[in-house]
């Protein structure tokens, strides 16, 4: 394991609409990440014995404390990661259905019994597993966090939770909120920091589980680390989302849900229209998306992306899809608002007769970007989906429910929909995609994260002394 030696560094904290600084704070060091994790230990052995009913009361009063403080909330995330207030809304509201689902758990984990033999029951219940780790992004401060840990808590563990170092004042305004409610002091903790931070969770002894969410080199070696000291682990990576346009689409339906999908968030999410597979001749569709494409004004309907070096980078990639022979349908690039001339805006780009070679339809762009490819036939459009090292999210847009259906069965990604831009599962169905979207099994929402979130006992009852011996006994 990592040497517990002081190791801290300032953090900035800086608004993306502006440039500037909101705060800034110190880096958690391993001291004191060791001391916060061996506190999270013992404050869930009594967790652990708490009846997932009285657990739940925690979180009935979180939820009212989410619904009470949710423009005060989505200020925050707005400020600390320059999305729009209304979309800073839509992520606090998104949190909130993960907080009612965490509360209905008692419901859903409440394990099965069953007479499986005469005077002998079989019964299953979900079990803590410890302290666990989740490791989230800077997209989405205050929802991703949420994907996590009031699951985990529910199911009777102590949380660790690294928010992006760019985006820490929801997690901790998260911990404060928890601890208004009720929570026992010391089961959700919050450490700040970066790579170095990242590798103590991955392999301190006490931590059992790590959840992670971000881009898709980083989940490789979260995963491997994580794995390579005998913990459970989910990364979920990065994306190239493709959408098929049929020239049946709807066409102002298909443009507005297409340029939505792109821009929304600054392009900053892994469920994000990527690319366009234009199937046939689509020409009135593309028309209409540059029409709706102007219609989202940065700093009004678009927020900032994250940093500068993020800026410069989305820009780079329009630049060289430009120099590859793409053509630049809406640009852009050189994006300035007035009076918050230092943000780190970049505009809604439409890219036109991009080829499945150039680099800009094979990486993550992260940005309000969408390249069009055209296809000659559906079949041309899903192999080149299915070829995608990504398998995240895919969707059609057509109005033939048989030609819907024949595509989803082939679409070679783990969330897909028709005629939906974001095809993003409500809960109680599960996040997470396929490919190298996700490394590990499981999900890590809804259902289908319970199961890795808790340890699953089987217990064997006899009370029947008459009945013969046989293998069971």
């Amino acid at each position: 394991m990592l040497e517990l030696i002081e190791l801290k560094k300032e953090l900035t904290i800086t608004n993306p609409s502006t440039g500037a600084t909101i705060e800034t704070l110190s880096e958690t060091s391993f001291y004191e990440a060791s001391q916060l994790i061996n506190e999270a230990e013992k404050a869930q052995i009594g967790w652990a014995k708490t009846p997932i009913k009285e657990r739940a009361q925690v979180f009935y009063k979180y939820l009212e404390l989410l619904k009470n403080s949710k423009e005060e909330l989505a200020k925050l995330v707005h400020l600390e990661n320059g999305k729009t207030l209304s979309e800073s809304i839509a992520e606090i509201e998104k949190s909130i259905e993960l907080t009612e689902y965490a509360c209905s758990l008692p419901q859903i984990a409440k394990g099965d019994l069953l007479e499986v033999s005469k005077g002998v029951t079989c019964t299953t219940s979900y079990e803590p597993i410890g302290v666990v780790a989740n490791i989230a992004p800077f997209n989405f401060p205050h929802m991703v966090p949420h994907w996590t840990a009031p699951n985990a808590l529910m199911l009777g563990n102590a949380v660790i939770l690294k928010p992006s170092e760019h985006v820490p004042l929801s997690a901790i305004k998260m911990k404060e909120m928890l601890l208004k409610a009720g929570l026992p002091k010391g089961l959700f903790q919050t450490v700040l920091g970066g790579k170095s931070m990242v590798e103590l969770l991955c392999e301190n002894p006490t931590i059992k589980a790590v959840s992670f969410v971000g881009s898709t080199p980083i989940a490789k070696i979260v995963y491997a680390k994580a794995s390579a000291s005998h913990k459970r682990c989910i990364a979920l990576g990065g994306a190239k989302n493709h959408l098929i346009v049929m020239p049946d689409a709807h066409p102002e339906m298909t443009a507005n849900n297409v340029i939505a999908s792109m821009s929304g968030c600054a392009g900053q999410r892994c469920m994000a229209a990527s690319v366009m597979l234009a199937v046939g001749n689509c020409d009135n569709i593309i028309n209409l998306m540059i029409t709706e494409a102007t219609k989202v004004i940065p700093n009004k309907t678009l927020g900032a992306v994250i940093s500068k070096f993020a800026k410069e980078k989305i820009e780079n990639h329009i630049t060289l899809a430009e120099k590859q022979g793409a053509k630049i349908l809406v640009d852009g690039r050189g994006i300035t608002v007035t009076g918050k001339e230092n943000g780190y805006y970049v505009g809604p780009t439409i890219i036109d007769h991009v080829t499945s070679e150039m680099t800009i339809a094979k990486e993550e762009i992260f940005g309000p970007v969408i390249s069009i490819i055209r296809t000659e036939s559906i079949e041309e459009a899903l192999q080149i989906e299915n070829d995608s090292e990504f398998g995240n999210a895919a969707a059609i847009f057509t109005q033939s429910g048989r030609t819907a259906n024949e595509t989803i069965k082939s679409f070679s990604a783990g969330m897909v929909g028709v005629n939906v831009g974001v095809p993003v599962p409500r809960e109680p169905f599960s996040f997470a995609g396929w490919n190298d979207s996700k490394f590990g099994h499981g999900d890590i929402t809804g259902d289908a994260s319970i199961l890795f979130w808790s340890n699953l006992k089987k217990t064997t009852t006899k009370w029947n002394p008459e009945s013969k011996t046989n293998w069971m006994s």
